[in-house]
């Protein structure tokens, strides 16, 4: 398999694992509407911000979308498609060194996206998606890369997005499309259909629109020969019950019904798409029914489907005035926000990614969020379809998170009035957010716990760390037992105020009478007993006799 190397690779490979994990607090005076909602936007690095939440949504997202930097040397916008930012100059010469100087433009940004690639993975669920936007600058790089962290086999597609309907018309080619590159995190994940609210239908009726199809199989491998159990007829009731629709049933009531096989006047060897145990979870009477029976032109009797639908397969192309960057600019103008950011995504394109990806009480990350438009996104779309989906964004620069995501999503969520007009009102989308910032790292440059760690912080880092899974629920430090995981019960003893001191008195030392009185996890729990501690002062006999294992803090917490 074709591999991509650049400069600096060597340093960032595992540069993801070296990042520390920060403390996250809310701002309450940013958040909006209700902060129970269990939305985040969270402002600081997105390395250092991805890191200090995996310990809580590690495994846990559905969608992951980003907008990365595309890399094409502006950096006359407000958010710089490009890695000379003074941010990523910074880290560069951290991470890399001094041979970040010799970096080129692909370099430079192949080092910043690796490690954020790494992290990413490791919040998805096993049938998560990831989708990026990306022009022709990086998709080749970004391809191999990504075939890289998240493997070849997990490709799912290359969909072009006509983002701008005229081009660059000075250039020979005016190109009109970016790229929107989807990878899985294993082969277990689905895509859904998509919303079709314009679908023109052929038949309507008081219900809708719905649409024919024909229950006879015409795949030509199928037929009455190898495919008996879906040979059988249909009894049609002669009486027309709308139009020249007739009701249908598998078992004969009267002497007046019309026997209807699966044959097309050419032979007797076709046979139906679906079998008797199937049509019997079909509704066939009613003023609904899935099945009718029609006379053909020629006036052969035959079953029909009918189908009310109103999704569809989304296409490798999306083509649409919805999917121009032009309608997020518009939005954005809507929302009297035009001067705070420059060339937002539109609404329609992360509805449609969404929509893709995910079901209705689903997580999805973004950590490149700009103005907001995932957000908005999913707030849109709960309003439409009734759904509960969360969202976590990541914004990197302060005045974007505040003046833009915050303010945008504020907005759609209590309603505003389209270009200030008061006549015109835009309908609150309902729902909430929590402003976060990143804090102190958990562990000092001395690797000890900071000064500023409390327990329910040091708690869940501890549990993720020891079984990779994020803490299901807050703990307080009114008890010991942080909580289980497969055969693993884990434990914490620790006093913020006499932390790095052991003291038995503290209760941060795990003596033989703190032993005796750790709560049990359960009555039928047969796993191991980890206990983390300031020190210990049983013997080592006791321990493997009681099914303890015992880990030093800070000196065995994985990050210190």
């Amino acid at each position: 398999m074709p591999t991509l190397d650049w400069i600096g690779k060597k340093a960032v490979v595992n540069h993801h694992r070296e990042v520390p994990y920060r403390l996250i607090h809310c701002d309450r005076e940013l958040s909006a509407g209700d902060p129970d909602a269990g939305n985040l936007l969270v402002q600081g690095d997105n390395l250092e911000a991805l890191k200090s939440l995996l310990p809580y949504y590690a495994g846990k997202v559905k969608c992951i979308y980003i907008d990365p930097p595309y890399n094409t040397g502006n950096e006359g916008w407000v958010y710089n498609d490009n890695v000379a930012s003074p941010e990523i100059k910074a880290w560069l010469g951290k991470v890399v060194g001094k041979e970040a100087e010799d970096l080129s433009r692909h370099d430079k940004w192949l080092c910043m996206m690796y490690p954020r690639l790494r992290l990413l993975r490791e919040f998805l669920r096993e049938d998560g998606v990831i989708a990026i936007s990306i022009s022709d600058v990086e998709i080749g790089n970004l391809k191999l890369m990504m075939n890289e962290v998240f493997g070849e086999q997990n490709y799912v597609a290359e969909v072009i997005v006509e983002s701008n309907a005229r081009g660059q018309t000075y250039k020979a080619i005016a190109r009109t499309h970016e790229y929107c590159l989807i990878y899985s995190r294993s082969d277990s994940a689905e895509l859904s259909e998509i919303s079709d609210l314009d679908r023109k239908y052929k038949f309507k009726d008081d219900r809708g629109g719905y649409e024919l199809w024909e229950l006879r199989n015409r795949n030509p491998r199928f037929n009455r020969g190898n495919r008996p159990n879906l040979f059988f007829p249909f009894y049609a009731d002669p009486s027309s019950f709308e139009h020249d629709h007739h009701r249908v049933s598998l078992k004969r009531t009267s002497d007046d019904q019309i026997e209807v096989f699966p044959i097309d006047g050419s032979g007797d060897d076709d046979c139906w798409r679906w079998s008797e145990k199937l049509i019997k979870n079909k509704k066939l009477s009613g003023d609904d029914p899935d099945l009718i029976a029609r006379q053909t032109r020629e006036g052969k009797w035959t079953v029909w489907q009918r189908a009310r639908k109103t999704t569809k397969s989304a296409k490798s192309i999306l083509r649409g005035s919805e999917y121009l960057n032009e309608a997020g600019t518009t939005l954005l103008t809507s929302m009297d926000m035009r001067a705070e950011f420059d060339h937002p995504k539109p609404l329609g394109l992360l509805k449609t990614i969404i929509e893709l990806s995910t079901e209705e009480e689903d997580l999805i990350l973004d950590s490149f969020s700009g103005s907001g438009t995932t957000g908005h996104a999913v707030l849109d779309l709960n309003k439409q379809d009734g759904g509960r989906r969360n969202f976590i964004l990541v914004e990197m620069k302060e005045d974007i998170a505040t003046k833009a995501t915050a303010k945008r999503l504020g907005l759609a969520i209590r309603g505003y009035n389209k270009n200030g007009d008061k006549e015109k009102p835009v309908e609150p989308l309902g729902g909430g957010f929590r402003y976060c910032r990143l804090g102190t790292p958990l562990f000092n440059e001395f690797g000890d716990i900071d000064g500023g760690v409390i327990f329910p912080d040091l708690a869940a880092h501890v549990f993720f760390s020891e079984t990779g899974s994020p803490l299901p629920y807050k703990v307080d430090g009114a008890n010991q037992f942080i909580g289980t995981h497969k055969d693993k019960a884990v434990y914490l003893l620790f006093s913020p105020a006499e932390q790095g001191i052991a003291r038995e008195a503290s209760g941060n030392v795990l003596t033989p009478d703190a032993l005796a009185h750790l709560p049990a996890p359960s009555n039928d729990f047969e796993g191991v007993r980890v206990v983390y501690a300031e020190g210990c002062t049983v013997s080592p006999e006791r321990l493997k006799a009681s099914g303890i294992v015992f880990k030093q803090i800070p000196y065995q917490i994985e990050g210190s």
